[in-house]
């Protein structure tokens, strides 16, 4: 779970944050209503770019910020944003500034319940939206897809990955 991030002497600079947020996951929440699953993917991977190096961020705490923002607005938000939705805003967010996190799609059975999703964002080794249920789901896919021969740094590797 992400850590309870409150707004302090920064507070415009946080409630900028959120609103940002909350564009992305109205953006994103309108890609998954008409875009196909591929079509999202492949956008994940490659936009939006930033013609600067990335942010430093040593300590994790600016992605932390980012997954506040992203978990507050949807809190607020006056439909349903779930998981997806939260995924691709925080991933749109952190690609917007340069860095490259990796959003990770995830399934499990709930028995008589059927099939149920789950995705999360992490950076870094870090998660940043959704990671605190991310332990009970198999990890299906990332995006973008590692390169080959790069390592995976994921909290699932005591999952089986074929």
């Amino acid at each position: 779970m992400v850590e309870a991030w409150r707004p302090g002497r920064a507070q415009a600079r946080n409630w900028a944050l959120a609103a940002e947020a909350a564009l992305w996951l109205t953006l994103a929440g309108l890609a998954l209503r008409t875009l196909p699953f591929a079509r999202i993917a492949a956008l994940a991977g490659i936009w939006p770019r930033r013609e600067r190096g990335p942010c430093i961020d040593p300590d994790g705490r600016a992605a932390q910020r980012i997954g506040w923002a992203v978990e507050a607005a949807a809190r607020r938000a006056p439909w349903p944003a779930l998981c997806f939705e939260q995924g691709l805003a925080a991933h749109l967010m952190l690609r917007r500034r340069g860095w490259q996190p990796t959003l990770c799609y995830g399934a499990r059975s709930d028995g008589a319940a059927g099939p149920s999703a789950h995705v999360w964002v992490r950076l870094d080794g870090r998660d940043v939206v959704g990671g605190e249920e991310a332990h009970r789901y198999a990890l299906l896919a990332t995006f973008p897809e590692p390169r080959a021969g790069a390592p995976v740094r994921s909290h699932l590797t005591t999952h089986q990955e074929t």
